[in-house]
């Protein structure tokens, strides 16, 4: 399932780019990004209610990413092993139909709650892809509800919290590969906690492992 993934993803995320290739608008403090976040550095960046906004980076952002209802964000590439940026001021979700980041430093922690179910958006369904990222903060996932969730291969400075995210591909919900200085805490996700076709490794914790996660 994987492997069909990434490349859904890749013939996806042109076909995106080219729909929306609107840039992002800036006021104030504040850049709207409803089209493609282009690269350089921004204070506040909002994703609004079922917009889609894409980048490849590189990006600095400020004053924290704040991803709407329904909305879409992705920043990177799993193909593409570079570089994205710098988010500073944390990553906040509400109700998001995807939140794909990529090769990212993120300061200030991800904070993702709810989703928009498995299908819609730009790429006719919905996943959330949090990868190869540097993470200084705590990161909280719950609720999701899209296709498809992975966190893999990351570094996060706190503990992670992932926590009832109910996803429709049985091989989902993969949470491998990760360094934790902090506590991995899993409860209620369905399907539970696996390494799926990811081929990943056990995730290294300074602290505790519970619930559905303690085996990984």
């Amino acid at each position: 399932m994987r492997l069909y993934l990434r490349l859904f993803v890749a013939i996806a995320a042109i076909a995106a780019a080219i729909t929306f290739a609107l840039p992002a608008i800036a006021a104030g403090n504040v850049t709207t990004c409803t089209g493609v976040l282009a690269p350089g550095t921004y204070n506040r960046v909002v994703v609004p209610a079922d917009a889609t906004c894409l980048s490849d980076g590189p990006v600095v952002i400020q004053g924290g990413l704040f991803i709407s209802p329904g909305a879409t964000f992705v920043l990177g590439s799993e193909e593409n092993a570079v570089p994205t940026g710098v988010i500073s001021g944390g990553v906040h979700a509400a109700n998001p139909a995807s939140v794909q980041i990529h090769f990212t430093t993120i300061n200030g922690g991800v904070d993702v709650h709810g989703g928009s179910g498995p299908f819609g958006g730009p790429f006719e369904i919905t996943w959330n892809a949090i990868e190869d990222n540097q993470i200084n903060g705590g990161v909280t996932v719950e609720g999701y509800n899209g296709f498809w969730f992975c966190f893999i291969r990351n570094t996060v400075n706190g503990s992670v919290n992932l926590n009832g995210n109910t996803i429709f591909d049985p091989d989902g919900n993969e949470y491998v590969t990760n360094t934790i200085n902090g506590n991995l805490n899993c409860a209620r996700n369905a399907p539970p906690p696996q390494v799926g076709d990811s081929e990943g490794e056990p995730n290294h914790v300074s602290g505790q492992k519970t619930g559905q996660c303690a085996g990984l």
